[in-house]
């Protein structure tokens, strides 16, 4: 690997204004920083993890597509993630002169607010949207917002407000749309190929100049904590004040951030987003696209990773069931050298699996699925949108000409202490006929497989009726219905 040169500042643009930062903690926040350094205080603090949305700004990247604008949680985004990005706080919106920008005055007029508190970040949601679509359906307006909470206001009102905005002004007149060029080309100034090294010691904050790099990085410093996303490294630091010094940020890393398909298997590099995978994935495996609109809010889809929900080794992590019931395989690298495991060996126990000091997820490789095999994935929570995972099944299903099950593969999230298959439960599938004989025989395997826990999301004997009674919706939904037996909010109106 050619020698990397080491820059030892942060680099990017505010608004309309170049930042070069040479001081910083590893664990500081856009947030904190927008509101206490720079006294931009209309991004506000709700929550601090990434689930209110009053804390919303845009981030513009650049990309093979060119310059991306993007809602991501202010409150879990660190500072360190930020080298030759664009962000856009709503203080930056701008209309004609001495008017408001069509976002603002369609939320005025449309009474879209109240008390105010979580306006800004309601502002910042629809103006990433609107960017993107001047005439957005009902469901995508729903989708950008999945992430804006709002305590005394009723959503109908944002609704109208959204509905309106192209009445207000033009996205192409847009200041982001018109100076896009600009923009861009100071970004691309900013690109020098460097690695940034901030502080000394334990107190490091390092963003690696490539996949290369960081493999070097990472194996000379294995203690470091790998931040891609930060939708859950950003909690450690605002609810469990943990200390994640050093840290190495690596999202938006060049040579993680690639999504392909080569003789039916999709290879995902670790620091492809959720936003950033949906297209393909919800092209290719349908199924997973409902799943991925309910991850976290769209704010927290733009910013988390496929890969770091992996390598979290989260027992309620959304990805790891569908992935292992699909077969894939995961490509571990430490240094220059590389494995490739099934992936449902990685989880070993509860917040142990398999990766060597040094070593990190690279790259996940999930099969297609064969013309004629069955796939599905339920997820359960206490609300539908932007909720954590209560249980969650994923179920793969081959039969044999006679009807019989020839391959079967089925994987929960939120039973055990790792995402985890249900070896017996399959055992009493396998070679059977898919009947609903069959199937009910099967869900008394299921205690052999899982001794889930009561929380505060279910209680174990609540987890345990639904993994059951998700088998036997599966079998439901492979028995003639066309569709999932779901029916949406606008169905049900």
């Amino acid at each position: 690997m050619a020698k990397v040169s080491i820059r030892n500042e942060i680099r990017f643009i505010l608004n309309g204004s170049d930042v070069v930062l040479s001081s910083m903690a590893s664990d500081a926040t856009l947030l904190d920083w927008l509101r206490l350094d720079r006294s931009l205080r209309g991004t506000k603090e709700g929550c601090a993890e990434g689930d209110c949305g009053a804390c919303t700004v845009l981030v513009g990247k650049l990309s093979s597509s060119g310059l991306v604008y993007e809602s991501v949680n202010a409150c879990i985004r660190f500072l360190g993630s930020l080298d030759g990005t664009h962000v856009v706080t709503v203080e930056h919106l701008r209309g004609r002169p001495g008017q408001l920008h069509p976002v603002q005055q369609a939320m005025v007029d449309f009474h879209g607010s109240q008390c105010g508190f979580c306006t800004p970040g309601f502002v910042m949601s629809l103006y990433g949207l609107w960017m993107k679509s001047s005439d957005p359906s009902n469901e995508a307006i729903e989708k950008a917002l999945q992430g804006n909470l709002c305590r005394c206001t009723g959503y109908e009102a944002i609704m109208r407000a959204a509905r309106a905005i192209s009445s207000y002004g033009k996205a192409t007149k847009d200041p982001l749309a018109v100076e896009r060029k600009a923009i861009t080309a100071r970004l691309e100034a900013m690109r020098d190929g460097a690695r940034v090294e901030i502080g000394a010691g334990k107190k490091r904050l390092i963003v690696p100049a490539n996949v290369d790099d960081f493999a070097a990085v990472l194996d000379k410093e294995p203690g470091a904590t790998i931040v891609a996303g930060s939708t859950d490294v950003g909690l450690w630091v605002t609810k469990h004040m943990r200390d994640i010094s050093p840290a190495i940020f690596i999202g938006d890393l060049d040579g993680l951030c690639t999504i392909a398909e080569d003789n039916g298997v999709i290879t995902i590099g670790a620091g492809v987003t959720y936003t950033e995978a949906f297209s393909m994935l919800a092209k290719r495996i349908p199924t997973l696209g409902p799943l991925f609109d309910r991850i976290g809010g769209e704010q927290v889809r733009n910013m988390g990773t496929i890969g770091g929900n992996i390598a979290n080794g989260s027992p309620i992590g959304d990805t790891p069931p569908p992935l292992i019931a699909l077969g894939a395989r995961l490509t571990l690298r430490k240094g220059k050298k590389r494995r490739t495991i099934p992936l449902e060996t990685f989880f070993i126990a509860y917040g142990k699996q398999d990766r060597l000091s040094g070593e990190f997820v690279e790259a996940v490789h999930v099969p297609v699925p064969a013309k004629g095999t069955k796939f599905a994935v339920h997820k359960i929570t206490k609300r539908r949108d932007e909720d954590i995972t209560a249980a969650l099944g994923a179920f793969f299903l081959t039969l044999a000409k006679d009807g019989t099950v020839a391959d079967v593969r089925i994987a929960y999230g939120g039973m055990a202490a790792t995402p985890k298959r249900a070896s017996a439960v399959e055992k009493a599938l396998l070679g059977k006929p898919w009947t609903e004989q069959t199937v009910e025989a099967a869900m008394a395997e299921y205690a052999k497989d899982f001794t889930p826990l009561t929380d505060m999301r279910a209680s174990a004997e609540y987890r345990a009726l639904a993994a059951r009674n998700l088998l036997l919706r599966f079998f439901a939904e492979t028995s003639g219905t066309r569709k999932p037996i779901q029916v949406s909010r606008h169905e049900a109106a």
